[in-house]
């Protein structure tokens, strides 16, 4: 089960909220990286793609057997979808995938087939009536994926336009605005931290 198969593109939503999309590529300074504006090394810890708590055990297997509800998947295929269905927010390891599905298995919640890295899973007969039995369950879960809320994505939202303003000083200001800028950026970080330390 290791190594990296074929991607399979998931466009369903199930029992996976969607979201706003992540920052682009552009705009510097720390947390806000990317090449562009500064020397920004994207986000900081806890934000963007891999932020967030982690999740739990309940989780990933919540999310493995939602997700095979909808369609047959190979472990990497199960990666890929959890990361498209919250936007790059939760992207479980394979460390927590591969062992879950085998328990999944051996609970006949979940058959396999194929050998290798192309390996596929698929819900058994049990694995779909346990589904239809526990439907708000595998819901919540999703709603609890790490970095997920509505308070994060406002958060997210937010910096994003930021982001834009940032641009227009990039590309149409005068050397008085952008140090004008520069000190008021400053004052906001202090801010920012202070709201942390509370």
């Amino acid at each position: 089960m290791r190594g990296h198969p074929e991607h399979h593109h998931h466009e369903g939503r199930g029992f996976g909220p969607g979201g706003p999309g992540g920052f682009g590529p552009g705009f510097g300074g720390p947390g806000f990286g990317g090449p562009g504006f500064g020397r920004g090394h994207g986000f900081p810890p806890g934000f963007g793609p891999r932020g967030g708590r982690r999740a739990s055990r309940g989780d990933v297997r919540a999310m493995i057997l939602s997700l095979l509800a909808e369609q047959p998947l190979t472990g990497y295929g199960i990666i890929q979808a959890a990361s498209e269905r919250t936007n790059g927010m939760w992207r479980p390891s394979p460390g927590s995938v591969y062992p879950t599905l085998q328990q999944l298995v051996d609970e006949d919640l979940v058959e396999q087939a194929g050998e290798g890295k192309r390996t596929e899973y698929t819900l058994t007969d049990s694995g779909r009536e346990y589904v239809a039995g526990h439907a708000e369950e595998l819901r919540k879960a999703w709603e609890a994926a790490p970095g997920r809320s509505e308070e994060t994505d406002a958060l997210m939202e937010s910096a994003m336009k930021f982001m834009g303003v940032l641009h227009q000083f990039k590309v149409a200001s005068t050397d008085e605005q952008r140090a004008k800028a520069a000190a008021a950026i400053d004052e906001a970080r202090k801010a920012l931290y202070l709201i942390l330390a509370e």
